[in-house]
């Protein structure tokens, strides 16, 4: 065999004679900036009907139905921001809650309304927002850390 095709042969990846062999095909995935953004439309869905959920929720059990509304919310934006590993995660279903609270506090000339103008309404407004910054934050902070914490045992 010549050194001009020993340098082929291992070029080609296969002996002399031997035909290279095909490398076997990976299936095709869809890009990870595309399911970020699926992420995000379906965390924005998310939000949008805990809003609903809540609002009709805190109103029926005055007490405990707010709290839980609440709490649904506050998992809503710790699980999004655990999902997508990022602050965005936590702050679409909080555009999507905020949006959907807004719209449905406004009064219509028909008079349809899902907020009355009672004190739990304002608690459940003015608290998912508070509760929407407070996940926010501590996102922040966990996903500045994720890569440097130690696992304990």
């Amino acid at each position: 065999m010549s050194g001009k095709d020993d340098k082929r042969s291992r070029a080609s990846g296969g002996g002399a004679g031997k035909p290279a062999a095909a490398e076997p095909r990976q299936p095709e995935t869809a890009p990870a900036g595309a399911l970020k953004a699926g992420l995000y439309v379906l965390l924005f869905v998310l939000g949008v009907l805990t809003a609903v959920a809540g609002g009709l929720l805190q109103g029926a059990w005055f007490p405990g139905g707010l709290l839980l509304a609440l709490a649904g919310a506050a998992a809503l934006f710790t699980g999004g921001a655990r999902a997508a590993v990022s602050v965005v995660g936590a702050l679409v279903p909080a555009a999507g809650w905020l949006i959907t609270v807004i719209g449905l506090s406004t009064t219509r000339a028909e008079g349809d309304f899902v907020f009355g103008a009672g004190l739990g309404a304002y608690v459940y407004m003015l608290g998912g927002i508070a509760v929407a910054v407070i996940c926010t934050t501590a996102s922040m902070g966990r996903s500045a850390h994720l890569g440097t914490a130690r696992r304990g045992m």
